[in-house]
């Protein structure tokens, strides 16, 4: 990359912090639900005001009706008095039964009423004028008690007529009001799931684009995790995330160079060691074949020993070599599909040979089972385990391989009769190098690297190897997914 910087969603301006996407995600999601309660919030007002409102104002004309009612019965009877009775103080007592009703006319006359109210409201006024102008006219003006209740009968009628008709207007109110709250109920409940809607289809989409950047990442890491160093980092999003995709992409070339001077000092270890040994081992062999004359018995013997050593340590050179190819090969499987008792046959006919060499029987006990798995890698895993059957198991014993299928996961077992492992040494038994102590046969020859490999090989896969104890013998016991776990689809 050279230092250079990639930005490879420039249509996607994201903001300059992961956080601030975060708070920008969550702003747009939260959008459609906060609108919905600001609508809804405003319209519960607008509905309480003029629920509010409507309850008011049919009070107050009920009230205002009601008062005018017993106006009208007080002028009434002052009006029927007058008739029987020519009174001034009567007279002063009507005038101010008229200025209350007056008054309460008034009051009422302002009040929200409807067409029908307002026109009995005015046919009221009117009839109360009459009386009025009657009661004023001079003496003998048709001033009669039939006069009198037939006009204040139909005062009463007209004021009892507002009366019912404010309960009738309140009642249309009250309707009116409760048809408007199941409009807004179902307008809201539309909004909801509208606005709901919304907010899911804005929270997928940026779910999207939150997490491209973190599978970036997670790529990345998987990447340098399986020794992929050639694919350059790149990472868009927010500039943290951007700045952290450079980081790694400086992970990877640091890595790349340390590679290339780990396989450099490989290459230089071999070509040192191999070419004095190689030396050593035809000086050996010179010596051995006496083609510089002859030899004593006493050099003959101490010439074999520096063969054997030397063709000893050439192996381990070349096993110590081998490992280090393991490991890197542990980080780059070749997942197909795998007939596991075809893969068990191969492997046991490899060793048959070897086993018969000491009158050993091998048994092999196989459910057909077909898996995905790196061919060679576990055919490698299955001959380390054979191959240490076979050698610790003793002239004329027995060697048992079984594998299984069950939820999910490939059980193979490797028994044998031979004096186990000990268990100081079970979890010790699959570090490099280790070979542990001498047993009933000796101590074990090689390398101690067989078992190493065959566990990386192992957890490649997502699986595990591990010793049983309880029973005689050795038993190796390997489970393995049966399709890639995680990390064998990494590697």
């Amino acid at each position: 990359m050279n230092g250079e910087k990639y930005f490879p969603m420039r249509a996607l301006s994201y903001p300059r912090s992961f956080l601030g996407l975060l708070v920008a995600a969550f702003l747009l999601v939260a959008l459609p639900l906060m609108g919905t309660l600001l609508y809804s919030a405003w319209h519960t007002q607008r509905l309480t005001e003029q629920s509010r409102s409507a309850v008011s104002g049919a009070a107050e004309t009920a009230i205002a009706s009601r008062s005018m009612v017993n106006r009208i019965g007080s002028i009434e009877r002052l009006a029927l008095q007058l008739v029987a009775l020519e009174d001034s103080q009567l007279r002063a007592d009507f005038m101010r039964a008229h200025a209350s009703f007056k008054q309460v006319a008034g009051e009422l006359a302002v009040l929200p009423l409807d067409e029908r109210q307002r026109a009995a409201f005015g046919r009221t006024i009117e009839r109360e004028q009459a009386l009025l102008d009657l009661i004023q006219s001079p003496p003998r003006g048709g001033l009669t008690t039939r006069k009198v209740r037939e006009i204040t009968g139909a005062l009463t009628d007209n004021a009892y007529e507002v009366l019912g008709l404010s309960y009738f207007v309140a009642d249309r109110e009250v309707e009116r009001l409760g048809a408007s709250a199941e409009d807004l109920h179902r307008r809201l409940i539309v909004m909801v799931l509208i606005a709901t809607a919304l907010a899911l289809a804005a929270a997928l989409v940026l779910t999207r684009i939150i997490a491209r950047p973190i599978a970036e990442l997670d790529s990345a890491i998987r990447q340098l995790g399986g020794a992929d160093f050639e694919r350059p980092i790149r990472v868009s999003g927010p500039a943290d995330l951007q700045h952290l995709g450079e980081r790694l992409d400086w992970l990877r070339r640091r890595l790349t160079e340390l590679e290339a001077q780990k396989n450099r000092f490989l290459r230089h270890l071999s070509h040192d060691l191999k070419t004095p040994l190689a030396a050593l081992r035809e000086g050996t062999e010179l010596l051995n074949d006496q083609v510089a004359g002859p030899l004593a018995p006493p050099q003959l013997q101490v010439v074999a020993i520096m063969r054997d050593n030397s063709v000893k340590l050439q192996r381990l050179i070349e096993e110590l070599l081998g490992y280090q190819r393991a490991l890197h090969a542990a980080s780059g499987l070749q997942i197909g599909s795998l007939p596991l008792e075809g893969l068990l046959r191969q492997s046991v006919r490899s060793h048959l040979l070897a086993a018969q060499a000491k009158s050993q029987c091998v048994e092999l006990d196989v459910t057909p089972v077909t898996m995905w798995a790196d061919g060679a890698k576990l055919r490698s895993v299955i001959d380390n385990l054979l191959g240490n059957a076979v050698k610790f198991a003793p002239r004329g014993g027995e060697i048992r391989i079984t594998a299984r299928e069950s939820a999910g996961l490939v059980t193979i077992d490797v028994l044998d009769s031979g004096p186990g492992v000990p268990m100081e040494e079970r979890e010790a038994i699959f570090e490099a190098f280790y070979r542990g102590r001498a047993g009933a046969f000796g101590r074990a020859e090689g390398t101690g690297l067989g078992l190493a490999i065959a566990r990386e090989f192992t957890e490649a896969h997502g699986g595990r190897i591990q010793i049983i104890g309880g029973g005689p013998g050795g038993h190796f016991r390997v489970t393995l997914p049966l399709r890639p776990a995680p990390l064998a689809e990494a590697a």
